[in-house]
């Protein structure tokens, strides 16, 4: 909050608020703020709110993934749930999103392939319906030819985590999960992308590389997001790991 008077707090801070939606220099109001930047915060909270509880539409996300898949000859898409029943079981027991239902059947592997992508609902339904195809059809294409792909799968009530269980039944040496990370008051639909070299459970987040904020045109653009997963991947099948011992810097990877 700026310490600066009137609505607008001057023209001091017009060159910081092109470089950032962060809520600055808001002026004052007597000893308050003014209402339109009382009333903008409620609005975007309320937006953070919609997000975490939105339900993820999963037979619209399957039908579009299916769409994909068919055009890059990958086996159809497949869904699955967590162990949490319902939303509010989600956000209070983390622990139930990293794991799959007791009843989950998935269908038995061809063999083993380089990458499974996991597109989960996580904290922003709203950030994977916005984003994660695009970003997984910028990724598909991006990645070098003979890359195995397994089918695309669809998660509910899910924690990044879960990805390990579904790479490890399907038989994959990495799994991205791309999934809704938590909402701000200045960005509700942003995506996570997290990869993970050998998922087998219990997997250390310090073992995974994550790409955060895809969120064009505020945010991360799809196909840069793609270029920079593309990337990963490649630094992590020639060192055999992901996390701490991969990193991107420069541009050059890995090591």
């Amino acid at each position: 909050m700026s310490g600066a008077s009137g609505a607008s707090g001057g023209g001091f801070w017009e060159p910081l608020r092109r470089a950032t939606p962060a809520r600055i220099g808001l002026g004052r109001a007597g000893n308050g703020v003014p209402t339109r930047a009382v009333l903008e915060a409620d609005a975007a909270h309320a937006l953070a709110r919609d997000a975490v509880h939105l339900p993820l539409d999963a037979e619209a996300l399957l039908a579009a993934a299916a769409e994909v898949a068919a055009g890059r000859g990958l086996p159809a898409p497949v869904r699955v749930a967590s162990a949490a029943p319902d939303r509010a079981t989600y956000l209070t027991r983390p622990d139930l999103g990293r794991r799959l239902a007791e009843d989950t059947v998935l269908p038995a592997p061809d063999g083993p392939v380089d990458l499974m992508v996991v597109l989960a609902d996580g904290l922003s339904a709203t950030a994977v319906h916005r984003h994660a195809l695009a970003v997984l059809r910028q990724l598909l294409a991006a990645l070098p030819a003979g890359t195995t792909v397994g089918p695309p799968v669809i998660a509910t009530q899910a924690r990044v985590a879960l990805g390990d269980h579904v790479a490890r039944a399907l038989g994959a040496r990495m799994v991205l999960v791309l999934l809704g990370e938590r909402p701000g008051l200045s960005s509700a639909d942003s995506l996570g992308a997290y990869l993970t070299w050998s998922p087998r459970p219990p997997v250390p987040d310090s073992a995974r590389n994550c790409v955060s904020n895809i969120r064009p045109p505020h945010g991360l653009g799809h196909a840069a997001a793609a270029r920079t997963l593309a990337a990963l991947m490649a630094g992590a099948r020639e060192i055999g790991a992901t996390g701490v011992r991969l990193k991107a810097t420069g541009g050059e990877l890995p090591g």
